[in-house]
């Protein structure tokens, strides 16, 4: 009978995961040695290796990708048997995973933090913003309990909930104040400055300006909806930001805002959790709290 404990599956997983052992003992709150030591004792228990070691990362063996997928199942279902406790019990206590994109995040977490830890003061919030992809990934390996993303997601395993709708605006330099407001069919005319590929908010900007996603060489891509205002700030171009953003993003900036006239573009922001999650019911509580949030003053 193989003696393998559930501290060294979860090590493994994380070095699977981030393919070093300075980065996964970091993640693992351990130093590397303690880490390096139990990834050997479960080597040696199963009796072949699972990474091929290199000088700078290490990758998984064949049989290393089959154990991988195996720990994780193990893991997601050890964390389920812990959610399916919490589900059960009166109030929503430990730890709550939450992701959230990053159009999102600087301009909503303050208040939902705010909420959730008043009406849930036994909660322990670990929140992780980055782009939907990579929170969709982590929520269906189990690594997350719910995110903030733009909808629709169209994933089958995961329960959709709309939370608000809002519209996008034009920022333009101060010195157009007063211009006529272009319509979306001259943007692709004009500089459009836009976040770079892999954030939705871009996509969503493109589908408005019925433009490609493979862009002219001339195009610049900002990281964040700061560096796109402030671009725009400098004279480099124009840009689109959602309506949250408004308030913290242009307050520095010499730029002007105008809103499209005749239809808007908007894109619909809303929680997304996995539907055999034993916590859905309490994340749709969560939701609805959230939903709150966005709608009083910011």
């Amino acid at each position: 009978m193989l003696n393998l404990t559930l501290r060294q599956l979860r090590y493994f997983e994380a070095l699977a995961r981030h393919g070093h052992f300075g980065r996964a003992a970091e993640a693992c709150a351990i130093s590397q040695p303690a880490l390096s030591m139990q990834i050997r004792e479960l080597e040696q228990a199963l009796g072949t290796g699972l990474f091929e070691r290199g000088a700078r990362q290490v990758r998984l063996t064949a049989f290393g990708e089959e154990v991988a997928q195996r720990a994780r199942d193990i893991l997601r279902a050890v964390d389920e048997l812990g959610d399916l406790a919490r589900g059960a019990q009166e109030g929503l206590a430990g730890r709550l995973r939450i992701g959230i994109i990053p159009t999102v995040a600087p301009y909503l977490l303050p208040r939902i933090i705010a909420d959730l830890t008043r009406v849930h003061p036994a909660l322990d919030l670990h929140v992780r913003e980055t782009m939907t992809p990579k929170l969709i990934e982590e929520l269906n390996e189990g690594r997350l309990d719910t995110a903030i993303v733009a909808l629709p997601v169209s994933e089958a395993s995961l329960e959709e909930v709309a939370l608000f709708s809002e519209s996008f605006v034009l920022v333009r330099p101060g010195d157009q104040e007063g211009l006529p407001v272009p319509d979306r069919r001259q943007l692709p005319e004009m500089r459009l400055l836009l976040l770079e590929e892999g954030h939705c908010f871009r996509d969503q900007a493109l589908a408005f300006c019925h433009m490609p996603s493979s862009r002219p060489r001339e195009w610049l891509d900002g990281s964040s909806l700061s560096t796109l205002v402030q671009m725009v700030g400098a004279g480099i171009g124009i840009t689109l930001i959602p309506e949250m953003a408004l308030a913290v993003e242009t307050r520095s900036a010499p730029v002007s805002v105008v809103r499209f006239e005749g239809e808007q573009p908007s894109r619909t922001i809303g929680m997304v959790w996995r539907r055999k999650n034993p916590l859905a019911p309490r994340l749709a509580g969560i939701a609805a709290l959230v939903k709150d949030a966005a709608a009083s003053p910011g």
